[in-house]
């Protein structure tokens, strides 16, 4: 509980900082002076009940919700995608700024046409042969080896040989759009 007691001012800011508030707005709004809310959060002030139970009111929160550790369920768990062939992982949140996939790609007998779209992608392969043509380059990847290109450039991924390869792809939310949805 002394741990959970330390860390309340700080979470208390972090509160009052992702509602856009100041110190002087939410000092004003739990009848306080803008100095003892700034004590309270840098936690050079105990907190007390006279103290918290305005400012949580304000701020929408119950003081439980400033004591209780904030650790979100850090696993991700979405459904697999299955497009052309391919299974696509997710590894990353959905709203992730930045989209990380294990992607299997099948083997296919026809060279895959070519694509462009914004973004950039970076790749590495875990296991299998990817065949990765870029622009003018007809290029085989094996296991362990690692890519990155402007996906504004023509390319197209596909496995190369008689097995699947799976490969791991980052790229940002446009190359992850193309790479995971349908034309509508």
């Amino acid at each position: 509980m002394v741990d959970e007691l330390r860390q309340l001012g700080g979470r208390l800011r972090a509160a009052r900082q992702a509602q856009g508030l100041t110190l002087q707005d939410l000092a004003d709004g739990a009848g306080m002076s803008v100095s003892t809310l700034s004590r309270l959060e840098s936690g050079k002030r105990q907190a007390s009940l006279e103290l918290l139970i305005p400012v949580t009111r304000r701020l929408g929160l119950r003081i439980d919700d400033l004591l209780r550790p904030q650790t979100a369920d850090p696993r991700v768990r979405r459904a697999v995608i299955r497009r052309e062939g391919m299974i696509i992982a997710p590894l990353t949140p959905e709203n992730s700024p930045v989209a990380t996939y294990r992607i299997t790609y099948p083997v296919h007998p026809e060279t895959p046409a070519l694509k462009v779209h914004d973004g950039y992608e970076w790749l590495y392969v875990l296991s299998g042969r990817l065949r990765l043509l870029l622009g003018e380059q007809d290029l085989v990847l094996g296991q362990g080896e690692a890519a990155e290109f402007d996906t504004r450039t023509p390319h197209a991924m596909s496995a190369a040989g008689d097995e699947p390869a799976q490969v791991i792809s980052i790229f940002n939310e446009t190359g992850a759009r193309m790479h995971t949805h349908t034309a509508d």
